[in-house]
């Protein structure tokens, strides 16, 4: 069956990460985001990947190849941002029979998603404590009712994980009205369907919608912690690896570095000398972590350093950043409340009680920086040395 992924979106809620990598190439443990996407389907039988792309990047094109896993790939151009209706239009002409769709920034359940292919015409649903964030699916019994846009008052808790095996459409079913965010939304489209056919709804256990910074962190967590133990970079005698630690061939780590596990530590990374790592950590390819350095939990993209002596703790760091030794980054509130962070321009909960500070790409601090929980360093942004920032820059 054909999958048609979903992969032109600009990924605003997770500016300033995505204001130089898409947000389907964001890393999600050894591969981006998009490769997880397609390991799923691959998995759950597709003959062919059909992946929705922007016209002006071609990131995903350089990394894939014209195949993956031997499935073939055809890259569908959209030129124009108009919506996810508009979006999988752009490949409706190479589109043969009963078809599938997926989200191309969601990590999927790959068994659920055989089990959506299986049971066609079928959506993916998952229970969420808030479901009105999300498209909200209504059901009776095997039967998919209705499906509406972030409602102010969903009628369940099952929200639509953006999996979708639909019968043949003429190129026609994708010309839906605009909705109010100005975009034709594939939802509408989706909703005709269920009208003519009875649509089954199809639970998964595990579902991730990486749209916002904790939401990556979240989704690197769930990958890290599923690795098994294995070295093969360089690791000094007087280093110790404790648990489910990854060093990729090429990364080294130094004398007197502790590495709690579960990590992942990437070719070209440096950790230490004696530096600490612990929590859930993605140290990227390329990485420095610096002497006397700590880091808890977080995610340090490719090419970024951290300079000796700083700690990094339950935070999301671009590529190419240079934080300036002794740089701290709180994660934790006085009050113990769910730290907020700024998307899209409004403070919002992360449901986090520990998260410190996203950091955009080429960003650089000063040494014996300081940074509160929830604030955002855009893209290039510098601090002064000694400086305590409290808000976002």
């Amino acid at each position: 069956m054909q999958f048609v992924v979903l992969a032109a979106g600009r990924g605003r809620r997770l500016s300033p990460l995505t204001d130089v990598v898409p947000k389907p190439m964001l890393p999600v443990g050894s591969k981006p985001l998009l490769g997880h996407v397609a390991d799923a389907a691959v998995e759950a039988g597709a003959t062919e990947l059909l992946f929705v792309v922007p016209s002006d990047d071609d990131t995903a094109r350089s990394h894939f190849g014209a195949r993956h896993r031997g499935v073939p790939i055809e890259y569908v151009v959209q030129s124009e941002a108009n919506g996810t209706a508009g979006a999988v239009a752009c490949a409706a002409e190479h589109l043969e029979g009963p078809f599938v769709v997926l989200n191309g920034d969601n990590l999927y359940d790959a068994e659920a998603l055989a089990e959506v292919v299986d049971r066609a015409p079928a959506i993916g649903v998952h229970a969420v404590s808030d479901p009105r964030e999300y498209g909200v699916v209504s059901r009776d019994g095997d039967t998919v009712t209705g499906l509406v846009e972030k409602p102010a008052y969903p009628p369940t808790n099952l929200a639509n994980v953006g999996a979708y095996a639909l019968p043949y459409l003429e190129p026609s079913a994708f010309e839906v009205a605009t909705s109010d965010r100005g975009e034709r939304e594939f939802t509408d489209v989706v909703g005709n369907v269920v009208e003519e056919y009875d649509v089954t709804p199809v639970e998964f256990d595990r579902w991730i919608d990486v749209g916002r910074p904790w939401e990556l962190l979240r989704a690197n967590e769930l990958e890290i912690q599923s690795a098994t133990r294995s070295i093969e970079g360089a690791v000094h005698d007087d280093a110790h690896l404790r648990g489910a630690v990854v060093v990729e061939d090429g990364a080294k780590v130094r004398e007197r570095t502790t590495i709690e596990g579960p990590a992942l530590v990437r070719s070209g990374a440096t950790v230490g000398p004696g530096a600490y790592v612990r929590g859930t950590t993605y140290v990227g390819e390329n990485v420095t972590v610096g002497h006397g350095v700590e880091v808890k939990n977080s995610v340090l993209m490719a090419d970024t350093s951290v300079g000796h002596l700083s700690y990094v703790g339950d935070s999301v760091l671009g590529q190419n950043v240079n934080l300036g030794a002794g740089t701290t980054t709180a994660n934790l509130r006085h009050d113990e409340r769910p730290v907020e962070l700024t998307v899209q321009g409004e403070r919002t909960s992360t449901g986090r009680r520990k998260f410190g500070t996203v950091v955009g790409h080429g960003a650089k601090t000063g040494i014996d920086t300081s940074i509160l929980p929830g604030v955002t360093l855009s893209t290039g942004a510098t601090t002064f040395p000694g400086e305590t920032v409290e808000k976002d820059r």
